[in-house]
């Protein structure tokens, strides 16, 4: 396992090991950084409501233009990365991400916070396919599905963190040099992304021994990403569901509005530990057998909660929130099983555009059903619904076992 620039004399296995940790290191703050900014939006809307007297539906289409820049511009961000190398144009985007918050402190009125809101999408964008596609390269084998769950818990450590800040400096702060000091941090962490984290060519892409394992020659089933990517829409899209219909179905047992937020509080954190269990599991049980662990306990635990009173559905969130994270984890990781090195970061950016987009469209079409037979029939459909995800897997068992074979 190489991960020097030079693949022409194998690094000592110290040297390589440094590289790996730096790597997930660096990926890991970046996921962080990148997550926290996403979710900081949530902080900023009232207070931009109070300060530019918006509406919702204004408000709405705040978050709506930093998530669907963000989402949309996946794609184009693994484009790039071909031509100019991941590193360079991570490190550009969180400089970008950043950048768009300084923007929103300076700016002026709704035009010049909707421009800054478009400039930290689209800085964001490139944060998941690339960080994701570097700590594939990184790591070899099993490791790698446990890299990318840590990976990916570690962007529910920045969604906690960024938003409890920014409310603590907003105590001695105006909002905008808040701001501009959270944003500062991305011009920051540009650097030391681009500083730190190792360099990977091409031929020590082709020639990681976990790429040989696969079969003959590398080459993967044709299918097997689409189906892969077709089990991580339904998974998102019943995990967005799930949460906007949660607090509906806890106001109906006699919750209040504390008590909604504590059972969201509660998922979120079971949520966060699952997407770093869930990988470790799947690493020593196999993909398969994990995601249908993880979708059959979150189909168990929604149709569950119907039921029960409100004092036993709050302990049964923090396992539902487990179940219904955890799946993600073990299916981000599973890309690099399905596709050959040289294509990574656009085969991140596709799954990460179609999981981020069916979970935007989502609660809106089981609204619609919502609306048409009531809430707990929507969510008996919903858990009906990920169940799909099973047949999808054993179909791609050949597929991603055949690296273990």
């Amino acid at each position: 396992m190489s991960a020097t620039t030079d693949d022409s004399t194998a690094p000592d296995p110290a040297s390589a090991k440094a590289a790996e940790r730096r790597a997930l290191g660096v990926a890991c703050g970046a996921h962080a950084l990148h997550d926290g900014y996403t979710d900081l939006v949530y902080v900023m809307l009232p207070i931009w409501q109070g300060e530019f007297g918006l509406g919702f539906a204004a408000l709405g289409l705040m978050r709506t233009v930093f998530s669907g820049t963000l989402a949309g511009f996946q794609i184009p961000a693994g484009f790039v990365a071909e031509r100019f190398g991941a590193t360079t144009v991570l490190a550009l985007g969180t400089a970008l991400a950043g950048l768009g918050y300084i923007f929103a402190g300076l700016s002026s009125g709704v035009a010049g916070l909707v421009v800054a809101l478009f400039i930290g999408g689209l800085g964001a964008s490139t944060q998941h396919p690339l960080a994701s596609s570097l700590i594939a390269h990184a790591f070899a084998g099993t490791r790698s599905l446990k890299a990318l769950g840590t990976y990916n818990f570690a962007g529910d450590i920045g969604k906690m963190i960024f938003p409890a800040a920014a409310a603590l400096m907003f105590i001695v702060l105006p909002w905008r040099q808040a701001l501009m000091i959270l944003g500062a941090l991305g011009a920051v962490a540009a650097l030391a992304i681009f500083v730190a984290m190792p360099r990977f060519s091409d031929a020590q892409m082709s020639s990681r021994k976990d790429d040989h394992a696969r079969g003959t020659t590398g080459a993967v089933r044709p299918l097997a990403f689409p189906l892969l990517l077709s089990v991580g829409v339904i998974d998102s899209a019943t995990r967005m569901a799930f949460l906007t219909f949660l607090p509906f179905t806890l106001t109906a047992k006699g919750a209040s509005v504390q008590v909604v937020g504590l059972a969201l509080t509660l998922v979120f954190v079971g949520g966060a530990m699952g997407k770093l269990v869930c990988a470790f599991i799947g690493a020593r049980v196999g993909a398969v057998a994990t995601v249908w662990l993880t979708e059959t306990v979150t189909a168990l635990g929604i149709v569950s909660l119907l039921p029960l009173s409100l004092e036993p559905a709050l302990m049964l969130l923090p396992i539902v929130g487990i179940a219904l994270n955890g799946t993600s984890s073990v299916l981000y990781g599973s890309v690099p099983d399905l596709v050959e090195p040289a294509r990574r970061q656009r085969a991140f950016s596709i799954f990460y555009t179609g999981t981020i987009g069916a979970g935007a469209v989502s609660p809106a079409i089981y609204g619609l059903l919502g609306d048409a037979v009531g809430i707990p029939a929507t969510l008996t459909v919903v858990a009906a619904v990920v169940l799909v995800t099973l047949p999808i897997t054993l179909v791609l068992r050949p597929a991603l076992t055949a690296r273990a074979s």
